[in-house]
């Protein structure tokens, strides 16, 4: 790799194993003598084909809560040599897709870890991976040379999850473990013309190990004891100088996805032999309570043997309950915002803050919501700003509620306006104001793209302020942690009902102006049974 990133994690206090804890995350650059860091718990942001959906690279750029991003690398796939491969310079997928390397720590991984559609098998020689020309299979010696080539900050070795119908096997689940440690053995190989002398370590420096195990606890706990067993002969000497794979690791991380689909009884599996055949559902109901104890008794067990001193990363987090669980009963660090983002794209501008509020007329009967449903007919002349429970920038100065600094709460200007010739006179500049939920509202029925661009930057925002609150409380008063947690999950809604609401409304204001629309809205006409039905020609 022609530039060397080091990748260190802080903690601030030595709690017990499984507990919340506050650390930071340092990203050095020694190319170009910079450090990024990223205070944890905290959130990094999921990506689709490279770029944060709906987001312009100026919108990222002008994020404060887009710091840390992850690539999926099978979307690239449909290309041979895929295109961040290609791109020259010492940051070849930074530049590539237009993340600063000043500004953003950029991970990467083959599959999608938000992708629990079923999938053909995994072999001993590959794994399956999915882009739009169909399943690609991906041998650890290609990922290890893709790799080489993106040149990423962070990496995520290859690791056998079975994403096939139906339970699994004891066979199936030793071959499980067996592949993603041998997988992770070849990513830690000693790079070509790296050198223990040369000041750096000899192999890739930032790897995190997904870990492997399913939902079969003995597994999971083989596994994590496979990564601390010191190698011998041709094992050791193929990763030399380490003595066994977890010192060539920075970190662990959990993709929450198949186990919530594996753990959840209404799950259907819907695969054929030969492939995916079923659309990825985007919007289901949350996991269950129990579920989400089942989870973090696994990953629980899978930490347990390993050190404590290394970031833990989740992917698939479905709501804000089950990450302050994550981060109550077992000490998660980094946490993707993905389901957040989903919330943006069903037209769902998030409204919650942590600590939460003491005041707001919640009553025991009405949970409330974690957003606000903007295709809803109650917001078509409703002209406050995205968010009850925080400040936008046309706030009194004395409210003390936490501040929203998306560009939809807190739009900023140029401080000169363009003119386009000598004649143009400079229009009084107003202090800007907040957009408005009947102006989302119009927005989203109307199909403008720019309703979920400022949805995104929004929900993004809120997600980071809620991590912001959770650092303060563990900071200042760490012994009311849990307290704060159960006054959340009896406050807000848990089970996540504006999303369900959400995706039937998105649902019909996206079939309303497509393909078939009169026939839809005839067979709507017959059903209905209150007033008259009016005959469409």
């Amino acid at each position: 790799m022609s530039h060397l990133s080091l990748l260190r994690f802080h903690i601030q206090s030595s709690p017990a194993t499984f507990s919340p804890r506050l650390g930071t995350v340092s990203l050095t650059r020694q190319s170009e003598n910079t450090s990024l860091e990223v205070h944890t718990p905290g959130l990094i942001a999921s990506t689709s084909r490279g770029v944060v959906p709906h987001l312009s690279g100026d919108h990222t750029r002008a994020s404060e809560a887009i710091r840390w991003v992850h690539v999926p690398f099978e979307s690239f796939l449909e290309l041979s040599p895929p295109l961040p491969t290609l791109h020259p310079g010492p940051y070849p997928t930074h530049a590539c897709l237009g993340f600063p390397p000043t500004k953003h720590i950029l991970t990467m991984s083959l599959r999608d870890p938000a992708d629990d559609r079923d999938m053909p098998p995994n072999g001993n020689e590959f794994v399956s991976a999915l882009c739009l020309r169909g399943v690609r299979k991906v041998t650890p010696d290609e990922w290890r040379d893709y790799v080489l080539a993106a040149q990423p900050d962070v990496l995520v070795a290859l690791s056998d999850i079975p994403f096939t119908s139906g339970s699994y096997s004891q066979k199936r689940i030793t071959k499980s473990i067996e592949r993603s440690a041998s997988w992770l053995a070849n990513i830690l190989r000693p790079l070509p013309g790296r050198h223990v002398s040369a000041g750096a370590t000899p192999h890739f420096p930032n790897v995190l190990v997904h870990m492997a195990g399913g939902t079969t606890p003995v597994a999971r706990q083989a596994f994590s004891r496979s990564l601390l067993e010191p190698l011998f002969d041709k094992e050791a000497e193929a990763i030399k100088p380490l003595n066994n794979l977890d010192q060539g690791v920075a970190g662990y991380t959990f993709d929450l996805a198949p186990l919530h689909k594996s753990l959840s009884p209404t799950t259907a599996h819907t695969a054929t032999k030969n492939g995916p055949v079923a659309a990825i559902d985007l919007f289901s109901a949350p996991p269950a309570p129990s579920v989400i104890e089942q989870v973090v008794s696994l990953i629980r067990t899978s930490l347990e043997p390993l050190p404590a001193t290394k970031p833990r990363f989740v992917h698939s987090a479905s709501s804000p309950h089950e990450i302050l669980a994550l981060i109550r009963d077992v000490g998660i660090d980094l946490f993707d915002a993905h389901w957040a983002q989903r919330a943006a794209d069903i037209g769902v501008a998030l409204d919650f803050v942590f600590p939460a509020p003491t005041t707001g007329g919640v009553s025991d009967a009405a949970p409330r919501e974690i957003g606000h449903n903007f295709y809803d007919k109650q917001y078509s002349h409703d002209f406050s700003s995205f968010a009850d429970t925080l400040r936008s920038c046309s706030a009194e100065q004395d409210d003390k509620r936490p501040s929203c600094v998306c560009m939809a709460c807190a739009p900023s200007r140029p401080s000169e306006p363009l003119k386009h010739s000598r004649l143009d006179e400079a229009p009084p500049l107003h202090p800007p104001v907040p957009y408005t939920r009947a102006y989302m509202h119009h927005l989203l029925h109307t199909h403008e793209m720019a309703a979920h661009t400022l949805l995104t930057l929004h929900n993004l925002a809120v997600l980071d302020t809620f991590f912001a609150g959770v650092r303060r409380v563990l900071s200042e008063q760490p012994e009311i942690f849990s307290q704060e947690i159960t006054r959340f999950e009896q406050i807000y809604d848990g089970k996540l009902g504006v999303l369900a609401e959400a995706r039937k409304t998105w649902t019909e204001v996206s079939l309303a102006r497509g393909k078939g629309r009169l026939a839809r809205e005839k067979e709507k006409l017959k059903q209905d049974t209150l007033g008259t039905a009016v005959e469409l020609n």
